[in-house]
Parts: C-alpha cells; structure tokens; sequence
C-alpha cells in the first residue's frame, strides 16, 4: 500500500513537504514542488488514510451542516459558499443532511458525524438549545449556528452556548416595509408561512416596527400559509401561489405592498397574481427577503432585502477551523446588517 513515504520519495521532498499539501497548506510553496507533488500522488494513486488523519488530531478534515432542506434556495446558496471556503481555504471536506427540522433527523446525524470522526458542524436554522446539540457538544463537537437563536440570549444577559451568526432579521423585515413606505404604499402586508420561528418572527416584527413608526395600523397585516410538510422549505412558491389567491379572495380593498418571508414565497405571489391579471408592480408592490439568483430570471425582476452571505460563511468557516485547531474562543453573537436590492417588482 502507498503512504506519504512514498509520495515524497517519488517527489523527491521531505514527508512534512507533501503533509503540507494534504492538508492544504500550500500558500508559500513553489508552483514546481506543487506540481510534482500533484503528479506523484497521481501516478501513484495515493489516498491519505482518513483513519491515521482520525487517530492523530482527533478528528477528520471533514465539516457537518445540517440545513432544514437544500430545497430552500438560500440554504442552498449558503452551503455553496461554505463549502467553497472550507475546501480552498483549509483542504475541507463537507458532508450534508437535510434535517426537514425534525429534531429525530438532526440526533441521528450527529451521532454519525462523531462516529466517523467528525467535530465541527454548522447547525443551520435550528436551536441549539436543544438535548441532542447539548449532548453532542458535551462530547467534543464544536458547532456554529447560523440564523437560529440570534438575539433573545444577549438581550437577556445570558450566556450562549456556541457562536451564533445571522443576517439581523429584525432589520431586514423593518428595511422591506420602509421602503415600500417610501414609495408611496399605504396597504402593505407581509406573507409568510406559519410556524414559530425566530427568524421569521423577528422579521415579521420589523415589519409591524416599520408600520408602528408611520403611525399605521398593525392590525390584520400578517398573512401566513400552511405548509404540508414541516416548515414548507420545498413548498415555498406553491404556497406563495395560495396566499396570492387569498389576497385576491379576501380583500375588498387589495393591499399595494406586499412584503414576502423570503424570495421564493415572493416568486410564488408574483407568478399568481400575474396569472389573475394584477399587475406587478402597477397594481401591487412585492418585495422579498434573500437576493437570490433566481430574482433576475423572470419579469418583473424582484426587489429584495439581500444578506452578505459570503461574508457570514467565511466568519463560520473561520471561526469554527480555529476551534478544532484548539483556539480558545469565547462564543459571540453576529447580527450582520441587510441592505436593499432595487429591482421591478416595486413602483418608483
């Protein structure tokens, strides 16, 4: 069997040389050393032995993500952006599960991850103060959690347990209404999905701050839509197709903003409206919550609050790969600030 002995021998360079490659080491070393390096292990078919990685550090070069389901969009675009960082910057590797937030799914992963040697996780949408997470901790993982618990526990000077990074919902739920106030609307509604999620409320209540501060109402302006399965991450524009029917159905006056829980749900109303022949954004302002890809792809493009979501992936990343090198961190939260993206769907 090949082992790094040889990779080095046929490379003609030291052992530690051809360590630094695998593990990704490689920002000071010659292009030509690199090469042969590469080579070598090609011509020999070597493959590091994850085991020996496993039996030596403690833990494989691998991260854990759990994401309630890659159907969303915007997970799916965070974990794109993880797992880019993670393997150019330190030579890791990501392993995925789709959780569907059912709390069964989330313990079983995690006991998968440490069986196989695997010690940092990014717990995505979920709370950490769950048995599982604390159990798992308590055992060696190190976790981040993006867009879970992000303000309750400063606000009430209590100790967290783990990093905690997401984009300050409250804000981009207050920006979206802002700017449809700016606009001109008077009528605007947020549409969203009902569960109690603290993201999706600390949204929904920059919303109503929004509207408070105008000295609007805040009675009836939260449509919400029931998910089949789960939280409706997969169902997301088939339920904003639903909530654009109960907009047109129970309305006597329609609303002239809408503000969307995320993008896709925004994409959903908008495709539905159009086919009843409300115009958009004649009739109707819609606005979502994400700046997704999809948003330039059809007419009218879609106005969206957009997170920095490289930047919050990289400070995960980061943050994480220093803890299982044995980096003494204090856990911190980080509210990143959202920012506006003008496009059609809103009248100017």
């Amino acid at each position: 069997m090949v082992d790094i002995r040889d990779v080095a021998k046929h490379a003609g360079v030291s052992v530690s040389t051809v360590s630094n490659v695998l593990n990704g080491r490689i920002d000071q070393m010659r292009k030509e050393t690199l090469k042969r390096i590469e080579e070598s292990i090609k011509v020999l078919k070597y493959h590091p032995n994850k085991l020996a990685q496993q039996l030596k550090t403690g833990h494989v070069k691998m991260l854990g993500i759990l994401v309630p389901s890659i159907m969303n969009p915007n997970f799916a675009a965070l974990v794109n952006n993880i797992e880019s960082i993670a393997k150019e910057k330190y030579g890791y590797q990501v392993l995925l599960a789709n959780t569907s937030r059912q709390d069964k799914q989330e313990k079983l992963f995690l006991n998968d991850l440490l069986s196989f040697g695997v010690k940092g996780v990014i717990v995505v949408s979920s709370s950490i103060e769950k048995k599982h997470f604390i159990n798992a901790i308590n055992k060696g993982m190190v976790m981040v959690n993006y867009d879970g618990l992000t303000s309750e526990e400063a606000h009430n000077n209590k100790k967290i347990l783990i990093d905690s990074i997401s984009m300050d919902n409250f804000q981009a739920g207050k920006l979206a209404a802002d700017f449809l106030l700016q606009q001109g609307c008077k009528n605007i509604v947020f549409a969203t999905i009902k569960g109690n999620i603290t993201s999706r409320n600390n949204k929904i209540l920059g919303f109503l701050d929004s509207l408070k501060s105008a000295g609007l109402s805040t009675n009836n302006r939260i449509i919400e839509g029931t998910a089949q399965f789960a939280y409706g991450d997969s169902e997301l524009a088939e339920i904003g197709k639903l909530l654009a029917n109960e907009i047109i159905k129970n309305n006597k006056a329609l609303p002239d903003g809408i503000v969307a829980i995320n993008d896709m749900l925004a994409i959903g109303i908008i495709s539905e409206l159009t086919r009843l022949g409300v115009k958009i954004p004649q009739d109707i302002s819609v606005i979502g919550i994400d700046n997704m890809f999809l948003d330039t792809l059809f007419s009218p493009s879609l106005t969206s609050i957009a997170s920095p979501l490289s930047d919050m992936a990289t400070l995960m990343v980061d943050r994480l790969i220093a803890m299982l090198n044995g980096d003494k961190i204090e856990p911190r939260e980080f509210l990143f600030k959202p920012y506006l993206v003008k496009r059609e769907s809103v009248r100017y």
